[in-house]
């Protein structure tokens, strides 16, 4: 017979995981507040003109939404932190209870532009973690044939975010062919992906935000600060 006991484990911070505690008593009933980046800052920018088409969108679906422009957003660690582009992201990026990234591809990879936004968003600003638990939509555009390398290494650094993100992904290919003059999206098979997207990312947030810091809570954690306060209470009981 196997023995299933755990000794390594600290039973006063592991309670088992419950249904009641994914149904909070009051659901929030505020619109889905929902930060959008773009990666690029050429004058007719399509990942720009796509973020546009995707906030529309998120609107028609009820969604409260905010674009950041990335213009005069130093290089990460080339200003101090009060710079007003770095804090505005930041207080945003707090605000948010959702994301949408969308990069062009450069070389294979996401940009600069995008990756730097990425970049000064900090894991953590004192106790507060401005991006965990939040939802993340991902988007690229393709000068050419269709590709998926900005949005899998988005993926990747949304998952070192501790971020929630949806499994649903657009990339546009020939994106100079997808926009018309005014910068509106043609109707094509590329855009009723981004709806689905976006509709997604509205759901998946919906469904995770009252519930994000239950979902986030994590054992190695709060075993380690039960650690912390035992070391505490032993250092008061021997000073007394």
């Amino acid at each position: 017979m196997s023995d299933n006991t755990l000794p390594n484990l600290d039973a006063r911070v592991l309670p088992l995981p419950t249904m009641d505690a994914l149904l909070p008593a009051a659901p929030s009933r505020h619109p889905p507040r929902i930060l959008l980046l773009y990666g690029s800052l050429r004058e007719r920018s399509y990942s720009r003109l796509l973020t546009r088409e995707a906030e529309r969108l998120l609107q028609h679906f009820g969604a409260e939404t905010r674009i950041f422009d990335p213009h005069d957003l130093p290089l990460p660690d080339g200003a101090p932190v009060d710079h007003p582009k770095v804090q505005e992201l930041r207080e945003l990026a707090l605000w948010s209870e959702g994301q949408v990234w969308c990069s062009p591809e450069r070389h294979g990879a996401m940009s600069a532009v995008m990756k730097a936004q990425i970049d000064w968003i900090p894991l953590a600003i004192g106790a507060i973690r401005p991006t965990q638990g939040r939802t993340l939509a991902l988007m690229q555009v393709c000068g050419g044939s269709q590709s998926f390398n900005a949005v899998n290494q988005m993926r990747i650094l949304g998952r070192w975010m501790r971020m929630l993100t949806i499994p649903n992904q657009s990339s546009v290919a020939k994106a100079y062919a997808e926009f018309d003059a005014a910068g509106r999206m043609n109707p094509s098979p590329y855009y009723d992906r981004v709806v689905d997207v976006m509709e997604e990312l509205v759901k998946f947030t919906l469904l995770t935000r009252d519930v994000a810091p239950y979902l986030t809570d994590r054992y190695s954690e709060r075993r380690e600060a039960a650690a912390a306060l035992d070391a505490r209470l032993a250092l008061d009981a021997a000073v007394r």
